[in-house]
C-alpha cells in the first residue's frame, strides 16, 4: 500500500503518493466465494462499501489485471490490485467563500483556472484559504465536500505559485475515474515556462530520477540512481528565445512533485524567479544597475515561479469523450513576457 503523508506546501510529496491510495492483495488459498465488494471491506480498514463499488465501477478494481464488477466473487489465489483517490483522513476542512474562476462544469466535474499563489490543500501553514476550502463552500451540497475529506475531488494539483488548469472532481464515481486516468498516466498536460538562458537544443527530453534533496528536503534532486527517486520524463520545445530569457513548452510524461522546474535546474535552466531553485537571482544578462533594476520590476509582475499549466485532456468519465481545456497567460505572466519583448539591453 501507498500511505500518504502529513501534507506540506513547502514539503510536498510525490503525486502518486499523495492522491493515490494503492493496495495490492494476493487472495489466500483457504479463501471462500464471497463477492468482492464485500471482501475488500473485510481486509481495508475505513473504507465504505459505497467507496468500494464506486471504485469498481470506474474501473479501477482489478483481478489478475482485469477490471470487474463488486459482485465479482473471489476465490483463492486471485490477485486484487485497487487504486482509490486520495486516502481519507481526519482533518476538518472549513469551507470558506474563496473565488473560483470556474471555465468548464458539469454533473461529475468542474474545471477551472487556478491563480498563481492559491494554494491547493490545506497543509503545514496553510490550514485554510486553499482551493479545497473554496471547493467546499461551492459545493457543500454534493455528498463528495460534506464527509470532511481534506481533499475533495482532487486527482491533482499544481504547485502554490503556479497558475492554470485543473479538473476536480464532484462525485465518487468521477473521482475514481478521473484518478486512474492521472495514475496511469493517460491524461494530457502542457506547461509553458519562462526559463533562464537557452537551451542547446531546441528540442529535448529529460530524463531523471526524482527525489527528495539530501541537503535540503524542500527541493527535488536529479538521481541517476533509481533507488534514490522516482523515474521522471519531461519534454520540452522552445517556443522564443529572448536572449538572456527563454520560453519553452513542457509536456509531461511523469507528473512528479516539482518536475519542471526541478528537471530545468538539473539541465542549468532554472525557472524564472524560483526562489527555490536558484531562479530568482540574475543568472545571464549584464551587470549594469538598469538591467538589475529591470530584473527586479520582472519578478515583482509575479508571486513565484514563471511556470503555467497551459492545457489539460482527459476522457470524461461519464461519456468517455475526450476533453481539452486551454488557456491564456495570466495577466502578470503576459506582463513579463511583455517587457522581455521590449526589453533592449542598454
Amino acid at each position: 500500500m501507498i500511505n500518504a503523508d502529513e501534507d506540506d506546501d513547502l514539503i510536498q510529496q510525490d503525486f502518486d503518493q499523495e492522491l493515490y491510495e494503492h493496495y495490492r492483495i494476493t487472495v489466500d488459498k483457504g479463501q471462500e466465494l464471497l463477492r468482492i465488494d464485500k471482501f475488500l471491506m473485510n481486509r481495508l480498514e475505513s473504507t465504505s462499501r459505497n467507496r468500494i463499488q464506486n471504485t469498481a465501477l470506474a474501473g479501477n478494481v482489478l483481478v489478475n489485471q482485469k477490471s470487474v464488477k463488486s459482485n465479482y466473487r473471489v476465490k483463492p489465489g486471485d490477485v486484487i490490485s485497487v487504486v482509490f483517490a486520495h486516502p481519507p483522513r481526519d482533518r476538518e476542512i472549513i469551507p470558506e467563500n474563496i473565488p473560483i474562476n470556474i471555465v468548464y462544469e458539469d454533473e461529475d466535474l468542474v474545471v477551472i483556472n487556478k491563480d498563481a499563489g492559491l494554494v491547493v490543500h490545506p497543509g503545514y501553514g496553510n490550514y485554510t484559504g486553499t482551493l479545497v476550502n473554496a471547493m467546499a463552500y461551492h459545493f457543500q451540497h454534493l455528498p463528495l465536500y460534506q464527509n470532511n475529506q481534506p481533499r475533495p475531488g482532487l486527482v491533482h494539483r499544481l504547485d502554490k505559485d503556479t497558475s492554470g488548469i485543473m479538473v476536480v472532481a464532484k462525485n465518487e464515481f468521477a473521482m475514481a475515474h478521473l484518478a486512474r486516468q492521472f495514475y496511469e498516466r493517460t491524461s494530457r498536460r502542457l506547461y509553458v515556462a519562462m526559463i533562464w538562458g537557452e537551451p542547446k537544443e531546441e528540442n529535448g527530453t529529460i530524463t531523471g530520477n526524482l527525489g527528495r534533496d539530501v541537503r535540503d528536503r524542500k527541493m527535488m534532486a536529479v538521481y541517476a540512481d533509481p533507488s534514490q527517486g522516482k523515474h521522471a520524463v519531461t519534454h520540452y520545445r522552445m517556443l522564443k528565445s529572448f536572449g538572456f530569457v527563454s520560453m519553452v513548452e513542457c509536456k509531461l510524461e511523469t507528473g512528479r512533485t516539482h518536475q519542471i522546474r526541478a528537471h530545468m535546474k538539473h539541465i542549468g535552466h532554472p525557472l524564472f524567479n524560483d526562489s527555490l531553485y536558484g531562479g530568482k537571482q540574475i543568472l545571464k544578462g549584464t551587470r549594469s544597475a538598469s538591467y538589475r533594476q529591470f530584473i527586479e520590476n520582472c519578478f515583482e509582475l509575479i508571486p513565484g515561479q514563471a511556470l503555467h499549466a497551459k492545457s489539460l485532456g482527459f476522457a470524461h468519465p461519464t461519456s468517455g469523450k475526450e476533453m481539452f481545456f486551454d488557456s491564456d497567460l495570466p495577466d502578470g505572466f503576459a506582463q513579463l513576457v511583455d517587457k522581455w519583448e521590449r526589453f533592449r539591453p542598454s
